[in-house]
């Protein structure tokens, strides 16, 4: 089925393509490598890889994972919300470690194409999201701060990365930091009209390696970029073992969790923007065998990059002839460019990948969700970009799910309990006696009638004064488990003992049906139900 609806794609998609169009997706492939030949090298370096598996990375997920792709606009490769991931990776396991996981999250991707399980993302509510990104955006700049300005750090988690700067003998490098700084100035005053033609990025790169080779700068620099995108340090199928799978689970379902949350993300907000709906599941399906694919080569894990899939929509793209040329495109340039590629000093893409960093923050969304005090969304926004930073993704997208749904559950098991006396100077219905109403008030029940509510229920009641009639109006109720119905009955026992009168109106069906299956209407007869408060006032009228 899905390679039914693939196929189809494809002819649809590739229907009338003539030379016009291939025109212009040249230009557009074009643009997107030169926005991705910057951060394809910053990611490399700051994943604990190289920045030749970066290159290799965005070379192979152009080439497969575009042109498997579940739509025509999707651009994939490395991400700076995967380096968040890597990084410590890397730094337990080695880079063996992260191919394997790599792997083993491509394959786990694959099956949730498969299980059709691309509709997950829509459930993750908004600020969740959002602080998801905030995390990793902070995660992302407090990693380049080593390459911005030589000092060291040790540690896994951010937090231990800080406290290290502390703790051990620190030597700060005036010209790497005023290198990445100018890069960082750059970047944020580059006219945002001349980013259409030409990445301020790719500017301040070359800039910042022009610079340092004429001045001779003393500054740390990418090293050798290989001509092959079959890199020497790949998977390596001898070190796969049954206790390298086990350790490696955790970080395999992170990578996994992360890819199919990015991809699937950045297939929605572009299929808005070019008015195309993503296939989810076919997705899902190339991003894992582009996963499983690029550890081979000796590339780090991919997702789509909501980046460079904007700029080739915006650059006019027209199918996913886009994704290929644009690794063309960085192949050539790995073979043509890669002895100057391996002179650009790691400051100046530690300063591009600190304004990606801060470009990654949905500011729109974050700026709505404090200015109109959304306590709710503040704290989901607050506690998942937390605990992004302290722990790892996959625990912080837990922890904002678990959040959000307790704080649903608050809020949808909130009754609300309205008692009103029947008000006889308002009744004009020649069926109705208002001198048998004077004593009836009528309880507007709204909510679920589980057994917390149940006392609030006789709280309302309570506190209404002494009645003959008490009318339980039900309409708003749409759900009730045994403990609500087991409450409610024994409360309306004892009134009924008082000498109060009991009755129903409005009763959902499903409510009444359980009810009658907890034995309520046997002890309440049917001549208390009634299908509406009015109906309700005949009957106590002619008593």
């Amino acid at each position: 089925m899905l390679t039914k609806n693939y196929i189809n794609s494809l002819k649809t998609e590739f229907k009338g393509y003539n030379g016009k169009k291939f025109g212009k997706d040249l230009l557009a492939g074009i643009t997107v490598a030169a926005v991705a030949l910057p951060l394809a090298l910053a990611f490399g370096v700051s994943s604990g890889a190289t920045a030749a598996a970066g290159l290799v990375t965005a070379i192979i997920a152009g080439l497969l994972i575009g042109g498997l792709s579940g739509a025509s606009y999707q651009i994939s490769g490395p991400t700076g919300a995967m380096t968040a991931i890597l990084v410590s990776l890397v730094s337990q396991y080695g880079i063996q470690g992260v191919f394997i996981a790599s792997f083993m999250a491509g394959a786990l991707l694959l099956i949730a194409g498969f299980l059709r399980l691309g509709g997950l993302v829509s459930y993750l509510p908004m600020p969740v999201i959002t602080g998801f990104t905030s995390g990793i955006a902070i995660i992302i700049a407090f990693g380049q701060i080593n390459n911005l300005t030589g000092l060291t750090c040790k540690g896994l988690t951010t937090i231990e990365k800080i406290k290290s700067y502390f703790t051990l003998e620190q030597n700060f490098n005036l010209t790497t930091f005023l290198i990445g700084a100018a890069v960082i100035v750059f970047m944020f005053i580059y006219p945002k009209k001349l980013n259409q033609y030409c990445p301020g990025s790719l500017i301040a790169i070359i800039l910042a390696t022009a610079a340092t080779a004429i001045f001779e700068f003393d500054t740390p620099a990418v090293g050798e970029i290989p001509k092959t995108i079959i890199l020497k340090e790949r998977l390596d199928f001898s070190a796969l073992s049954m206790s390298n799978i086990y350790s490696l689970i955790m970080p395999a379902v992170s990578i996994a969790a992360l890819g199919l949350i990015e991809s699937l993300l950045c297939g929605a907000s572009a299929g808005r923007m070019k008015n195309e709906k993503l296939n989810a599941d076919v997705e899902l399906v190339a991003q894992g065998l582009g996963n499983m694919i690029i550890p081979i080569f000796g590339g780090v894990p991919a997702t789509a990059a909501i980046a460079r899939t904007s700029v080739a929509i915006k650059s006019g793209g027209q199918t996913r002839m886009v994704s290929i040329i644009h690794s063309a495109v960085l192949l050539l340039s790995m073979v043509a460019l890669g002895g100057i590629m391996s002179e650009i000093p790691l400051s100046a893409l530690a300063g591009v990948l600190i304004v990606t960093a801060w470009r990654m923050n949905e500011w729109s969304a974050i700026k709505s969700i404090f200015s109109k005090k959304l306590t709710t969304a503040i704290f989901q926004f607050l506690i998942t970009m937390a605990a992004t930073v302290i722990f790892d993704l996959t625990a912080a997208i837990v922890i904002g799910v678990i959040f959000s749904v307790v704080m649903f559950v608050v809020k949808v098991s909130d009754m609300q309990v309205t008692v009103a006396e029947v008000d006889t100077d308002k009744l004009n219905e020649n069926n109705v006696n208002p001198e048998k109403l004077k004593y009836t008030s009528v309880v507007y029940i709204s909510g679920p009638l589980y057994f917390g509510t149940c006392s609030k229920l006789e709280e309302k009641i309570t506190a209404s004064g002494e009645d003959y009639n008490i009318i339980f109006s039900m309409r708003g109720v749409t759900i009730a488990d045994i403990s609500g119905i087991e409450a409610l009955r024994n409360y309306c026992e004892k009134m009924v003992s008082q000498g109060i009168m009991i009755y129903f109106s409005c009763v959902n069906k499903k409510v009444m049906d359980m009810m009658e299956r907890c034995g309520f209407k046997e002890r309440f007869k049917y001549d208390m139900y009634f299908w509406s408060t009015d109906k309700v006032f005949e009957h106590i009228s002619n008593l």
